[in-house]
């Protein structure tokens, strides 16, 4: 079974990946992508501004986030790199299996997958 992405946690880690990454738009969330020399297994952050609503709304919407990144590492083989989830107000409104296969599709995009 493949690994769980482990958790970027400090904000310089998020600014890393957001200035040298790659970054992919779908209706259901924003991902960027950072390809990682020394890392052994993938590393996932989430972030969902107040744009999107009040607390409960954007911890909903992390969490959906969250799932589909397990659901999508589950399936397929996650390189070595840094991700970084951006929830959007779509997201929420989305079925799950839209997020999902917005996220897989942004991460070939990304080339956090293979293609």
């Amino acid at each position: 079974m493949p690994e769980q992405p482990r958790k970027l946690k400090t904000r310089p880690q998020f600014l890393r990946v957001a200035g040298r990454g790659r970054k992919v738009a779908m209706p259901g969330l924003v991902l960027q992508v950072l390809a990682q020399d020394d890392a052994v297994a993938a590393r996932a952050g989430f972030t969902v501004t107040k744009k999107v609503g009040n607390a409960v709304v954007r911890n909903r919407t992390r969490r959906i986030l969250r799932e589909a990144l397990r659901q999508v590492a589950r399936e397929e083989a996650v390189g070595a790199v840094d991700l970084v989830l951006i929830g959007r107000d779509a997201t929420r409104k989305r079925r799950f299996s839209d997020v999902v296969n917005d996220l897989r599709h942004a991460m070939r995009k990304g080339g956090a997958l293979p293609s």
